[in-house]
């Protein structure tokens, strides 16, 4: 018996019912559901959620490393400067991720099930940095840094706004004026500094990532060095 359904339907779909139900509610009974198969016909693809999580992040990386005509990961120019080829980069994974309901979540901490997804884009990254005086571990060790900044922010974003696209949309657990109503008497200064955390995400972020980059230029770049 083979199933008239295949790997890349499967995926698919669980993207697409990703942002509706989000990583908790997203099954493989609902899955099934949605292609109106039974449920063990997933089995052919995918032994349990782990692996179709782990096709899943592949098929992220795909999508968000696309290529240079496309305008995914590593399509900036090389004349740009390495400050600004990591910037943008870091933006690039961020806007990719905020496109799914928990996509941060699901990307991190998954095994890429086809190792050469990534490998253009982390290529085009290397070549900058070395091509900027970076030593090749030095590059790698800024890129992996600033991945990690990058990814961990969307993690926290995506708790505050939960649903893609929407972000007028705020889970109750952050709501700023409550949460400054319940610690302003006694932690006044912790109250003031969830305004930065939690108000403008996007401000917070770029703020961030620059400073990320400043370390970097600071502790890793070719001027450290000399």
């Amino acid at each position: 018996m083979v199933s008239r359904i295949d790997r890349k339907q499967v995926v698919d779909t669980a993207l697409r019912l990703l942002n509706e139900v989000g990583l908790d509610g997203l099954t493989l009974r609902g899955i099934a559901k949605e292609l109106n198969v039974q449920a063990p016909a997933l089995y052919w693809h995918f032994k349990n959620k782990q692996e179709l999580l782990d096709e899943m992040a592949t098929e992220m990386t795909r999508r968000m490393t696309g290529s240079p005509e496309d305008g995914g990961l590593g399509a900036g120019p090389h004349d740009g400067t390495w400050q600004e080829t990591l910037l943008d980069s870091c933006r690039r994974v961020r806007r990719e991720l905020l496109g799914y309901r928990d996509g941060a979540k699901v990307f991190s901490g998954t095994r890429m099930t086809d190792g050469t997804a990534a490998a253009g884009a982390l290529e085009f990254l290397m070549t900058c940095l070395t091509g900027a005086g970076f030593t090749l571990d030095a590059a790698a060790q800024a890129w992996w840094t600033a991945y990690n900044f990058t990814v961990a922010v969307v993690i926290e974003e995506q708790s505050v706004h939960p649903v893609p696209g929407q972000r007028e949309i705020r889970d109750p657990a952050y709501d700023l004026p409550e949460r400054e109503r319940q610690l302003g008497p006694e932690f006044p200064l912790a109250a003031q500094a969830g305004q930065v955390m939690f108000g403008d995400l996007e401000r917070s972020f770029e703020a961030g990532l620059r400073i990320v980059v400043a370390g970097i230029e600071a502790v890793l770049g070719p001027e450290a060095r000399g």
